[in-house]
């Protein structure tokens, strides 16, 4: 508690004395002006020009003279962001840099659809700055981009990015990979707010598509470790989501808006959304409503690989139609942002939204993977408030930043398991996290060619997660286990001092940071319910604490030419999912380190069924570290810009999921309320919910993940352009060399390449744009058994569909009265066979065997284009996936969309 209070107090010292205020202000101030014009060299008047500080408040906003010029005086030193835009245009951003008295010229030209975004706000704090400049490795994604991807969820982002990709474990839920790395190693934050929770599922990130994509003006992305600046969980690197900034009028108010709508084939969704901005001198307004329904989806040639039925009856998924069942869900939401002016050196800032999604569900644990009947996501919910407070000039700072944050994330899951098994109990849990957050900075220009920045965070969390499991058969429901403890706690804080310093202007620039990290976990047995006389789970907690870092260089040798060099040093503190899982997870059924301690389990040597005891007891989680190292070349000259990097992130203590082994005599003992129904003799367990042996998170692996990451985009001509990457990881344990248990499994190499026509005065573009991804076949025991990636399955699991799900679906003949029987004389409908002769042909000899050992290559070609109608209006078209081939990634629960046809139409006024 010692460090929380120094940390309130500082930021309250800062902000609350005014004797420190900086006397002579207007004397410091500098003047940015310029001209817009467009790509043919004519004056652009009208268009709107705004002045927008690091955390994206607008500063200040004017509009483009008759001559085409523009001017902003009085501006503090610091950092800022120059975003112009007009309506026929495509949006502009530029970089500035300004110090004391400095008159700067900055001229501007607008183009109808810019090809690449290269501004980046995320990458150091405090700092806006043109990302070829900044040591770590960031995807700029723009509004462009995303309005042209996310025709579904947010996650869609990855999409064309390199060193990134997508992660769908169903179709309403999904997360980002970077560099390999997903899940619980991916941290997400909302305009500088953290988004991820320390509840948050290890392999996906349940509410990440919760976040409105028409709510953002930007999505970047770093790339490797960045625990320095935003703490736990930034393994692999940090999603940032760029909230939109509104507009302020002049002399008088002003009232705009936009509506977007959207249509596609492949799943037959439709939707869009409506948006208005207010503004007036002093406050700037927008408020976003926005709504889809996604339909079942049509998956290449109306199949779906892993579908349960092909998994345990080796029949082709079409038999059950050529849309695959439970893919339909509903999305809708709303935002309201409000920036207000104090005086022209101090701002407040208001932020409010919330997601909201019906009727998804996991097809995974259904037709897609289980054969279960039920595996509902109910009322999946997001509400996220902040508050903030900016002000320039305070003290020795010249700029202070300070927030308050409200983050709600609340899910309800229900499930059945036993592979269809009508009878099997219904489990009911539902979450509820709710995050009260403060973080702030300060940050100061030592002098021209250095700026100074320290800040802290402080995230105080509590996981509301009542259970309870349903008996179909008595109609009786009793108090369960739910997934984490009810009324769980966790506090995570850290502090942290960033410097970037020019050592030789245009030719060498060093940045670092170093940060202090501390993490408490508190549960309690009071808040369990008791059942048969006992608490479903014990006292528990965990303190720790780390430091983290990075200190990297940019080298420009030449003009146009950068060498870049960056270390992290990255930390993960063990979370309430770590600690206190128990239940169904995107990769099977877990069980929590207290009970498996309780029941004698041992760590097994892979996460499949074959496991063997390694003879280490499971215990309680410790911090993961992890330490990277860039070293990338960056060229970037008139029409021409290349990256290439190389990069290497050591995990050590990595947290993974390893098959649970348990003293012979297990069967009929519980986990989670669920009891175990078989116990292989090498000691693994299973249950009925999952189809894979139980597991358990532990410290087991050290990790090395490797590879490298290209990206060219070149102007072959006034009208034509060219731009592609390549993405290339390799995952290993150190010590096996073997591929390592870390969720979600290792993506697939893969590389994007585009082709543009878009002729300079007209008002159209088409692109031809092509995927290619190769095999990936290098899957560990835990993708192995996954059932969204592997889907081992085993002699009794074939049994347990055949008497159950087939039959319940009409698939496998019913006994005499009308039931699933359970006799062998029953047979398979589509080709007369018995049970014994289905496991034979899917398995052979073998008693257990994943329906895939590798995940195979694809290519898909597409083609797209767009139009502007008028100058308030535009209409995209998209053809996707035109050979309609199958593809998918790791951990996916569905295969890709086949071919698709989607249609886009934005009017704005």
């Amino acid at each position: 508690m010692k460090i929380i209070t120094q940390l309130v107090l500082m930021a309250m010292f800062a902000f609350l004395v005014p004797g420190l205020a900086v006397n002579g202000q207007q004397n410091s101030t500098g003047i940015v002006y310029g001209t817009i014009k467009d790509s043919d060299s004519a004056v652009v008047d009208g268009a709107r020009v705004l002045l927008i500080q690091t955390q994206q408040a607008v500063l200040r906003s004017t509009l483009s003279e008759t001559d085409g010029g523009y001017r902003f005086e009085n501006v503090l030193p610091g950092a800022y962001e120059l975003r112009v835009s007009r309506a026929d245009f495509s949006i502009h951003r530029v970089t500035i840099e300004i110090h004391a008295g400095e008159i700067i010229d900055i001229p501007v030209t607008l183009g109808f659809t810019p090809i690449t975004d290269s501004v980046t706000v995320t990458a150091e704090a405090g700092q806006v700055q043109e990302k070829n400049r900044v040591v770590q490795q960031v995807n700029v994604i723009s509004e462009a981009s995303l309005r042209q991807r996310t025709t579904d969820v947010l996650a869609q982002v990855a999409d064309e990015e390199p060193g990134l990709s997508l992660q769908r474990t169903s179709p309403s839920i999904g997360a980002v990979f970077v560099r390999g790395l997903t899940g619980k190693n991916v941290a997400v934050y909302v305009d500088g707010v953290r988004f991820t929770t320390a509840a948050g599922r290890g392999g996906i990130n349940t509410f990440f598509n919760m976040n409105e994509p028409s709510d953002l003006s930007v999505v970047e992305v770093l790339r490797g470790p960045n625990s320095s600046q935003y703490g736990s969980d930034s393994l692999g690197g940090t999603v940032s989501l760029v909230s939109r900034s509104p507009l302020f009028g002049g002399d008088k108010s002003e009232f705009h808006g936009e509506v977007n709508t959207q249509f596609s084939s492949a799943n037959r969704s439709f939707g869009g959304n409506t948006l208005f901005n207010f503004g007036t001198e002093r406050l700037g307004v927008y408020a976003n409503i926005a709504s889809r329904r996604i339909n079942t989806l049509r998956s290449a040639n109306g199949i779906d690989g892993h579908a349960a039925v092909t998994r345990f009856l080796g029949l082709p998924s079409d038999i059950l139609g050529d849309r695959l069942s439970d893919t339909a869900f509903t999305q809708y939401g709303g935002t309201i942002h409000l920036n207000y002016l104090l005086n022209s050196d101090q701002q407040l800032v208001f932020h409010y939204h919330r997601g909201h999604q019906d009727g998804g569900k996991r097809y995974d644990q259904l037709l897609g993977g289980d054969g279960n009947l039920v595996a509902d996501l109910r009322n999946l919910m997001s509400d996220l408030f902040y508050a903030r407070y900016l002000k320039q000039g305070i003290g020795f700072f010249d700029n202070a930043s300070a927030t308050f944050s409200y983050n709600s994330q609340r899910e309800e899951r229900v499930n059945q398991g036993g592979q269809g098994n009508p009878r099997a109990s219904i489990t009911h849990q539902y979450e509820r996290t709710s995050v009260y957050g403060f973080s702030f900075y300060l940050d100061k220009q030592i002098n021209r060619d250095n700026t100074l920045l320290v800040g802290g965070d402080l995230y105080h969390e509590r996981v509301v997660a009542p259970a309870y499991t349903f008996n179909p058969v008595t109609n009786l429901s009793i108090a369960s286990r739910p997934r984490v403890p009810n009324g769980a706690r966790y506090l995570s804080y850290g502090m942290f001092v960033q410097d970037v310093y020019t050592v030789i202007p245009q030719r060498l620039r060093l940045s670092g940071a170093l940060r202090f990290n501390v993490a408490s976990y508190v549960s309690r047995a009071a808040n369990s319910a008791i059942v048969n006389g006992r608490a479903l789970f014990p006292d528990d907690s965990l303190r720790v604490s780390d430091f983290s870092g990075r200190i990297g260089a940019v080298l420009t040798p030449v003009h146009d030419l950068n060498i870049t060099f960056n270390y992290s040093r990255g930390f993960r503190a063990p979370n309430i999912t770590d600690l206190g899982t128990l239940g169904l997870t995107g990769d099977g059924f877990e069980v929590d380190y207290a009970r498996a301690t309780a029941l004698g389990g041992t760590i097994g040597t892979t996460a499949g069924a074959s496991a063997v005891s390694t003879g280490i007891p499971v215990s309680q989680q410790a911090s993961e570290v992890s330490n990277n190292l860039d070293l990338g070349l960056r060229f970037r000259r008139g029409r021409l810009e290349s990256n290439l990097v190389g990069f290497v992130i050591d995990i050590n203590d990595a947290i993974v999921k390893q098959a649970l082994i348990l003293p012979p005599g297990a069967v009929g003992q519980t986990l989670g309320g669920q009891p175990i129904v078989a116990q292989l003799p090498n000691g693994t367990v299973f249950v009925a919910l999952s189809t894979s042996p139980v597991l358990a998170r532990v410290n087991f692996t050290n990790a090395r993940l490797y590879g490298f990451e290209y990206m060219l985009d070149a102007r072959l001509h006034r009208n034509w352009s060219i731009a592609g990457n390549f993405s290339y990881i390799r995952a290993k344990d150190k010590a096996t060399g073997l591929p390592p248990n870390i969720e979600g499994g290792t993506p697939l190499p893969a590389g994007f390449m585009r082709l543009r026509y878009q002729p300079v005065g007209h008002r159209y573009w088409i692109e031809a744009y092509t995927t290619l991804a190769a095999r990936q076949s290098r899957l560990s025991s835990l993708d192995l058994s996954d059932r969204r990636t592997g889907a081992t399955r085993s002699r009794s699991q074939i049994a347990s569909f055949f008497r159950n799900g087939a039959c319940v679906r009409g698939l496998v003949a019913p006994g005499p009265d009308g039931l699933c029987a359970t006799g062998d004389e029953t047979v398979l409908l589509n080709t007369g066979e018995t049970l014994a002769q289905v496991q034979n042909r899917v398995l052979g000899s073998a008693s257990s065997a994943p329906l895939f050992t590798y995940l195979p290559g694809y290519g898909l070609f597409n083609l797209r284009g767009g139009i502007r109608l008028n100058d308030n209006s535009e209409f995209d078209v998209d053809f996707e996936n035109i050979g309609d081939k199958g593809y998918r990634g790791p951990s996916w629960g569905t295969d890709g969309p086949g071919r698709s046809l989607s249609f886009r139409y934005r009017y704005r006024f």
